[in-house]
């Protein structure tokens, strides 16, 4: 991947599919209204317009597949559940071996960058997501993609403002961030982190509001290999002002040139100098029950 700029011809745009099919709950920014793009994709397009990349925006799965793939330098998900199945969206499915074909894309020398909910996507175990194994590390036995990405979404509290603390500002696109960055998000709590992801940032749960953040320190952005590929996600993009925003930006624009090998860093494994403690999860509570209407 490190390579890729040099086998591109002169003035030649970098191709990137942005993929946000949502088998899952489907966010509102990266909604299609009346045909016209999402706001993330307009957001996109201004970046991509400054940096010379050209996207492609798709929630078809059923394109997945090696030919598709090796159009693009990069592949970026807002996604969620389990894309193989048609789910909440009704659009086209992958199959197992479109998803196959991601893992051995980025493999082979490409790149994949994932934002926040692209963490609760292909979940372990999806029939039981619902109960207290949604709280449990799996570790080896964890989905592929959950740890080809490098870790999985549990649960998220109430909008916040929140502290992330900055691990390496030597990494693309966190030489401006300065040595942490606090914006109002809804602040995924995140499991089973592969022991080989570079931490980026690392977000202050202890000061957090709410039993979905009843735990130490953890990861919110990361970078590792994957085989010659690169993989980089951050958990966040859930809210129109943080697409909008100059540090979210500059993080996104990091991970995207190192993914596709633009720009260089080195990613060792540094979990358990930065976040120790990242899995110890938060405690399971279960859910309440839906309200009865009155007299039923």
């Amino acid at each position: 991947a490190v390579l890729a700029p040099l086998l591109r011809a002169v003035n030649q745009p970098s191709k990137i599919l942005f993929f946000t099919k949502s088998s899952g709950y489907e966010h509102a920014v990266i909604s299609w209204k009346d045909g016209k793009p999402s706001y993330a994709e307009k957001v996109l397009l201004e970046l991509g317009a400054k940096n010379g990349w050209e996207f492609t925006f798709s929630k078809d799965g059923s394109l997945f597949s090696p030919e598709y793939l090796a159009q693009f330098d990069a592949v970026m998900f807002y996604t969620t559940g389990d894309l193989c199945s048609a789910g909440t969206d009704g659009n086209p499915p992958m199959t197992p071996e479109g998803k196959q074909a991601l893992f051995d894309y980025v493999k082979s020398g490409h790149g994949f960058v994932g934002t926040h909910s692209a963490s609760d996507t292909f979940h372990t175990a999806n029939e039981s997501q619902k109960g207290p194994d949604r709280y449990l590390n799996h570790g080896e036995e964890a989905d592929p993609y959950v740890r080809f990405l490098g870790g999985e979404f549990i649960k998220h509290g109430k909008q916040q403002e929140a502290t992330n603390t900055v691990t390496d500002p030597k990494f693309p696109g966190f030489g401006k961030v300065g040595p942490e960055y606090r914006f109002m998000e809804e602040w995924y709590s995140l499991k089973d982190f592969t022991p080989d992801i570079h931490v980026l940032s690392v977000i202050d749960a202890p000061s957090m509001e709410g039993v979905e953040y009843q735990r130490p320190r953890y990861p919110s952005t990361w970078a590792r290999n994957e085989g010659k590929g690169h993989v980089f996600y951050t958990a966040m993009g859930h809210r129109e002002d943080i697409w909008t925003n100059p540090v979210f930006q500059d993080i996104l624009t990091g991970g995207l040139k190192w993914a596709m090998g633009d720009e260089t860093a080195e990613v060792a494994p540094n979990l358990k100098e930065v976040a120790p403690d990242a899995y110890t999860n938060p405690p399971y509570v279960e859910s309440a029950p839906p309200r009865k209407a009155p007299g039923k």
